[in-house]
């Protein structure tokens, strides 16, 4: 995902002179061809993420085109102040950009872990909230994020992300994307889980239900018009995410959920506990722990479908 995001932003500022590249501190060789190409144009802005974003909401009054990347914690978590205050009270076309999202870190420990960020950000007055599911998205997410009037957040996975998509589906933010076809139960699923809920959905299909998957991917504002139509069309839906059960997808389309009334369909719930993850492992081991893999979420559908 992050080399799509590199290999993007570079062709974006290509074409416009107003894009200009924050970065705190990681990325550096990553960011070769940018620098090469649009010297003047980007701010290695250190281990100072706040400061950053203060001087990433300057340049958007100025009639820039600012995106700021570093970590996810640190691009969110450290600067939540400045975020709210700077940008979003503002209502400033700034992009924060927080790679390694999720579980992304996990071997680092839970200081390099990133399960609120979506919770945190999507609170925010003016903020849509992106989350990419593969390299393919990144490129279409950050060509809509450069239309977009307003601050984004753009949650980014690490490295090796496999593509979903086998071309460039139609991509708008606030419209989800089906990425297959079913009519039983429907996985909505938002950022680099997606392709484990894929593998949920062939497991389903073995065992005789077919579950529709749809990559979820702007958790703010949220696509109501598919969750009308999956509410209504579908026995049981389930949001999967490599964050908190709090706060992100899930809970945004169970407070849609409350606000809409009664609907045909079930919601069940993905995500990480509420808990700190203490152990030391890959992020499959992390997803694991927090049974964020294909057999557990295809065996709690099976028996939710069932009831």
């Amino acid at each position: 995902m992050r080399n799509a995001f590199a290999s993007e932003i570079t062709a974006l500022a290509d074409a416009d002179e107003r894009l200009v590249m924050l970065s705190g501190d990681i990325g550096n060789r990553l960011f070769d061809s940018f620098k090469a190409r649009h010297p003047d144009r980007f701010f290695n802005c250190g281990v100072a993420e706040a400061n950053m974003t203060s001087m990433a909401a300057g340049m958007a009054a100025c009639g820039l085109r600012p995106i700021t990347y570093t970590i996810t914690p640190f691009v969110t978590t450290r600067c939540l102040e400045q975020i709210r205050v700077d940008v979003c009270y503002h209502e400033l076309p700034v992009t924060i950009v927080g790679v390694g999202a999720g579980l992304s870190y996990a071997s680092l420990g839970a200081t390099h872990h990133s399960c609120e960020d979506i919770a945190f950000l999507r609170a925010l007055p003016n903020m849509a909230v992106v989350c990419p599911a593969d390299p393919i998205e990144v490129r279409l997410a950050l060509r809509a994020a450069m239309r977009h009037n307003g601050p984004l957040y753009l949650r980014l996975g690490k490295k090796g992300e496999p593509s979903i998509h086998r071309g460039e589906p139609d991509f708008a933010i606030g419209r989800a994307i089906v990425v297959r076809p079913g009519n039983t139960v429907c996985l909505l699923g938002t950022g680099t889980i997606l392709p484990v809920v894929l593998e949920a959905a062939e497991e389903l299909a073995r065992r005789g239900i077919d579950a529709e998957v749809v990559s979820f991917h702007t958790v703010k504002p949220l696509d109501r018009d598919k969750l009308r139509q999956a509410f209504a069309a579908f026995s049981v839906v389930a949001t999967v995410e490599e964050h908190s059960v709090i706060g992100g997808l899930g809970g945004a389309v169970a407070e849609w959920l409350v606000d809409e009334g009664p609907q045909k369909a079930r919601l069940v719930r993905f995500g990480t506990r509420d808990t700190f993850l203490h152990e030391s492992g890959d992020q499959d081991h992390a997803r694991a722990y927090f049974g964020l893999t294909a057999t557990n979420i295809a065996a709690t559908l099976l028996e939710t479908a069932r009831r």
